[in-house]
Order: structure tokens, then sequence, then C-alpha cells
């Protein structure tokens, strides 16, 4: 059989066999060998004859990475494309130049004085850590700043979500110039309230608004829950503080007999809701909600979707980082209607961000 595709070939051409060829990177120099073939014709597409430096190779390598591909994918990638072997020890040592920009450039970078609004939540991977599998949380701070642009803060690996853990994330802020914060929008963290307010005293606290209905309505069986909703919606759009009171005293008497623990979760937690009801609807559609991290999230979660355990916490923040720069790359506008926002923030806060503004 093999004798007879020899025979049926239109070249003489034929294998002849390696050569060694000594590669630079800026890790230091790598080996490769090199297919040979008798007329001299095979050429490697991405290393051409009298080339000796593929640095050019770790910028394709660290793109395929943020894109969510394993060490295994991008060196089969690498090798059908341009025929270069790349161990998974050099991909991660290829990976791992970006650390000091995490941990020096971006993560310890100075911060803004005044930021109107900064949004806080989790998100859960699994890592192993002394050949065990952790759940570890991942805390991410995102803002918007007095120009409306979105940025992320920080990202920092942690134990599960615990608000000591947030207490030293926004000491940490701190440290790095973030004097005021006008409005914290989070998620329903027991104890979060106390730590924002250790850290930021001055700041208003709102808790999402989106979760604490979700919270409600699930106590509501399903064949009543179109009418509670439609009843629950003239709390939540209400103009001020007192109308909602009215319409929830009113949603108690009608619903507190069949479901209590809907009504309730909304009384025991109104100091951290009712800030919400004394702005306007412009500065509401910010705040009520942290959804604008929740989508984030799901970007994060497309990347690392092929990754259902990560080596060590490193591994997974070089990922994330990657990620989130991909991301922010795509804020090139402002907030809708900043204008109006911002014009709204400074009748609320005018000595705290007049400064800044004008």
């Amino acid at each position: 059989m093999i004798r007879e595709e020899r025979k049926n070939k239109k070249t003489d051409n034929r294998r002849n066999g390696h050569s060694q060829k000594n590669l630079k990177t800026k890790f230091g120099e790598m080996e490769k060998q090199v297919p040979r073939d008798k007329n001299g014709e095979f050429e490697l597409i991405a290393v051409p004859k009298n080339v000796r430096n593929i640095s050019g190779i770790e910028e394709q390598v660290i793109s395929l990475y943020a894109r969510g591909m394993s060490t295994r994918d991008i060196h089969d990638q690498l090798n059908d494309i341009y025929g270069i072997e790349l161990s998974a020890e050099m991909i991660s040592k290829i990976t791992d130049k970006i650390l000091p920009c995490i941990n020096k450039e971006w993560q310890n970078r100075a911060l803004k004085l005044v930021y109107p609004f900064v949004f806080m939540d989790a998100i859960h991977y699994k890592v192993r850590e002394e050949d065990r599998i952790k759940s570890k949380a991942t805390y991410v701070v995102l803002d918007i700043a007095l120009d409306g642009f979105k940025d992320i803060l920080g990202i920092w690996i942690g134990e599960s979500e615990s608000s000591k853990f947030w207490l030293g994330v926004l000491n940490e802020l701190k440290n790095r110039g973030l004097e005021d914060v006008l409005i914290f929008s989070v998620d329903g963290l027991a104890d979060l309230k106390e730590a924002i307010e250790a850290s930021y005293p001055k700041a208003e606290i709102q808790r999402c608004i989106i979760h604490q209905l979700r919270n409600s309505f699930k106590y509501v069986s399903y064949k009543d829950r179109k009418v509670f909703v439609k009843d629950f919606k003239t709390v939540y759009t209400a103009i001020n503080e007192d109308e909602v009171l009215e319409n929830l005293f009113k949603l108690k008497e009608k619903w507190d007999n069949k479901y209590p623990f809907a009504i309730k979760s909304w009384e025991a937690n109104w100091y951290i809701l009712s800030p919400f009801f004394k702005f306007p609807k412009d500065v509401r559609r910010i705040m009520y909600t942290t959804n604008i991290i929740k989508s984030l999230h799901c970007q994060f979660r497309k990347v690392t979707k092929a990754k259902s355990v990560f080596p060590s916490d490193q591994s997974l923040g070089k990922m994330l980082y990657l990620a989130s720069q991909n991301v922010m790359e795509k804020w090139s506008r402002n907030y809708k209607n900043w204008d109006l926002v911002l014009s709204q923030l400074i009748i609320f806060f005018k000595d705290r961000i007049e400064a800044y503004v004008l």
C-alpha cells in the first residue's frame, strides 16, 4: 500500500529527518525540531529561515489565553497553524509575564478621590489548593466615575464571601486614594452595610432592588404571583418614600395573612432599601440593581466555562484580569443621559463633588 502511494506521487520530494533550531523568546532560548525534506523546500510559517526570535508568538498565546483557551488547546492551535510545539510549562511562563502588570500596575494603581457609584459583588470558582478543591470567592468592584465611564477598580480572590474580606477590600481602595463614594450598590450579604460604613461612613448604601423582589416573590405561589407582582409594582415605582410606605401598608393588608414572609423581608431590610426612594428616576435607574456587575460576571463565565477547576489562585487571577481588559475595551461610551444624572447628583451631594466637576 505504501509502495503504491509512493509510485503515485507527483513529486520526488520526501521527508529527510529533523534539524535543531534555537529560538529566542522573552523568557530565554527554546530548542525546536524543524522537519526537513530532501529538496529543502519545507519552511515553518511562523518561524521562517534565518528567524530566531518568536516573541510575537507570545502575544498570540496571551490573546488565546484571554479568550478562555486551556494550555492544551493553545498548544494544539499553534501546532496546527504554525507547526510550533509549545509545552504547557512554556505557555504558563508566557502568560506569567502579565503578573507584574496585574499586581503592580493595575491592582495597585492610584484611584480618583471620589466616585459617584460603586458596585460590589462576588463570583465563585473552584480552585485546587493543597491537593484539595475549594470554592473561592472572587471579589469584584466596579465603578461609574464622574465622567460617566465605567471601570473595574480591582479583582480579589479569597475564601467564601464575607463582610470581613469586603472590609479589607474597602480599606485597600481607601489606601489607593479613594476618599469618598456617594452611593454603593450591593447584594444582600449580611453585615456588608456595617463594613461599608466603617470605611465610608458618609456613603449611601443601596441593596439591589431586583434581588429583594426575587427574594419576596419566591414565597408566593405560582397561581398568585402575577397579581402579587402587579400589586408590588406600586411599591418599588412609588414617587417618594411616603408613597412607598403607604402602598406597602396596603399590600400588607391584602397579602400578609397569606404570604407574611414576602412582606417581612422588605420591613426587615427597609433601612438598606429606602435610600433608593429619595432620588429622581435617572439616578434610581443606575443604583437600583447590581445587574451592571452581574453582566460583567456573565462575561467572565463565558471565558472560564472551559475550566471546571483552576490549578491555583494565580491562574484564575490571570484569566479574569485578561477577560476584564477585553471587556473594558468595549466600554467606549459614558453612561446614558449622564449630564442629567450628574446635575442631579450635584444637587444631592454638592459639598462632596462640586469641586471635582466644576
